[in-house]
């Protein structure tokens, strides 16, 4: 019986100390948090996690933490991909032999040939199910049509796609296809869902894991105005998220929620402690307070 991976799944956030080395407890800790919500896995390593500024080294030490912590019955997707296939073919098998359930990879850089050549290679040489990862913003190049998306899911060992973009109609192709699709953006989970999506994986799901869980069971349940309701909430939180430097902010809300994840490797951070500190109070002077009082916000008890 095939592995059901249906479900919601935080885009994991890499906790990194100022030398940028992985710190594995926090990564622990974090986790731990994340899995008591009830979300059915976690995604790592991806663009959130900053799989691609990780050496390969980091990404297997990632991949042993987490997979080593994993609660029971919640499952591990590993993003692997690389510049270089043969990169993503070593992660992929270091993937299997840690326990995880699938691996994903963003295309490469370069023309749909070499994004199809790309993703059978790996799709051959991994022992675990395939995820692609459609991100037109970031990969503009890969897939000039829906056709050329189409045909590199049919590839063997490829079950589905992380889809990163508003193009519903698109998704709506690809689950009445067959595949698995996981809703990219936040901010149009129900929606997502809505066309078929059959989970979500996302950056915010780190902050309010319970809200985008309230959106999913409202839709699995087909009750859409429920759904659209915590999704019209969630998005008020990152209407805040985004008038700063986003990756910046995420690691600002979860340090302020008590998972210091450190620096990006980026180095990306706010103009200004200032800055910063501006942000928190926007949080919390305009976080919903059905939001704050469900993920237990630090300061909502003196609102």
């Amino acid at each position: 019986m095939p592995l059901n991976l249906n479900g919601l799944y935080p885009a994991f956030l890499t906790p990194l100390d100022a030398k940028r080395n992985i710190v594995p407890s926090v990564a622990e800790d974090l986790l731990a948090h994340l899995m008591s919500t009830g979300v059915d896995g976690t995604y790592i390593a991806g663009s959130t996690g900053e799989g691609l500024r990780l050496s390969v080294e980091q990404r297997k030490l990632l991949t042993e933490t987490v997979s080593r912590a994993l609660p029971k019955g919640k499952k591990l997707i590993v993003h692997v991909g690389a510049s270089d296939v043969k990169d993503a073919i070593a992660l992929a098998e270091h993937a299997a032999k840690s326990g995880a359930h699938a691996i994903s990879s963003l295309p490469p850089a370069g023309n749909y040939s070499h994004v199809r050549a790309f993703y059978d290679d790996l799709a051959k040489n991994s022992a675990l199910p395939l995820i692609l990862y459609y991100f037109p913003k970031v990969a503009p190049d890969a897939f000039h049509d829906s056709q050329e998306l189409i045909d590199v899911c049919d590839l063997p060992n490829v079950v589905g796609v992380k889809f990163t973009d508003f193009n519903l109609y698109l998704l709506q192709k690809l689950v009445k296809h067959g595949k698995l699709v996981f809703n990219g953006y936040d901010e149009v989970l129900a929606a997502g869902l809505l066309m078929g999506a059959q989970g979500g994986i996302g950056s915010t799901y780190n902050v309010m894991p319970q809200v985008y869980l309230q959106t999913y069971r409202a839709a699995q349940a087909g009750d859409w105005e429920t759904a659209r309701k915590w999704q019209s909430r969630s998005n008020a939180v990152l209407d805040i998220l985004l008038r700063y430097p986003f990756f910046p902010a995420l690691r600002a809300v979860m340090a302020h929620r008590g998972f210091d994840c450190g620096p990006l490797m980026s180095g990306e951070e706010f103009s200004s402690a200032a800055q910063r500190t501006q942000f928190l109070e926007e949080l919390d002077r305009e976080m919903p307070a059905e939001v704050a009082e469900l993920i237990e916000w630090p300061s909502f008890s003196g609102r």
